[in-house]
């Protein structure tokens, strides 16, 4: 199994590492699909860094801040590939929203995109994405998306 780092835990890059994808993507009321990734990622033999906690302490206001840096530290990783990934559910994910927006709007960032048409605002993540980026494909499955992430590890 290769490298996992789950927030709050730290990844520091070191030489000879295999190469590392963030799970960016709907955490809030939704399915736990970054289980499904970290388990096909870490059959590629991938660094995977997931931001999606076992056990959040959600009464704890302490760890939002925790919780936003960790994510601000590992999406701008040299060289990481972002997987975003929107899945259906009730919820616009709306930090995952902003994320995207930042990662469409640099292009030095590698970034993977998919949108389950189930998702509430998958026709606003397609034409940001064609906007940002003419020629960016989002793809429609979970199981398409991490296709995409195998294709460019």
């Amino acid at each position: 199994m290769s490298p996992y780092y789950e927030a709050p835990d730290y990844y520091r890059p070191a030489p000879g590492d295999p190469p590392a994808v963030f799970l960016a993507g709907g955490i809030t009321g939704v399915a736990d699909w970054q289980r499904e990734a970290a388990r096909e990622l870490g059959r590629l033999g991938a660094v995977v860094l997931n931001p999606r906690r076992r056990d959040f302490p959600i009464g704890d206001p302490a760890q939002t801040p925790v919780q936003i840096a960790w994510e601000h530290h590992h999406l701008h990783l040299p060289g990481v590939l972002t997987m975003f990934w929107f899945p259906p559910g009730d919820s616009t994910q709306p930090i995952a929203l902003l994320e995207l927006g930042a990662a469409l709007d640099n292009p030095a960032r590698r970034i993977v995109v998919g949108a389950d048409p189930g998702f509430p605002r998958e026709r606003d993540v397609r034409w940001q994405a064609r906007l940002a980026r003419p020629g960016e494909v989002v793809r429609t499955t979970l199981a398409g998306t991490l296709d995409a992430v195998r294709d460019l590890l």
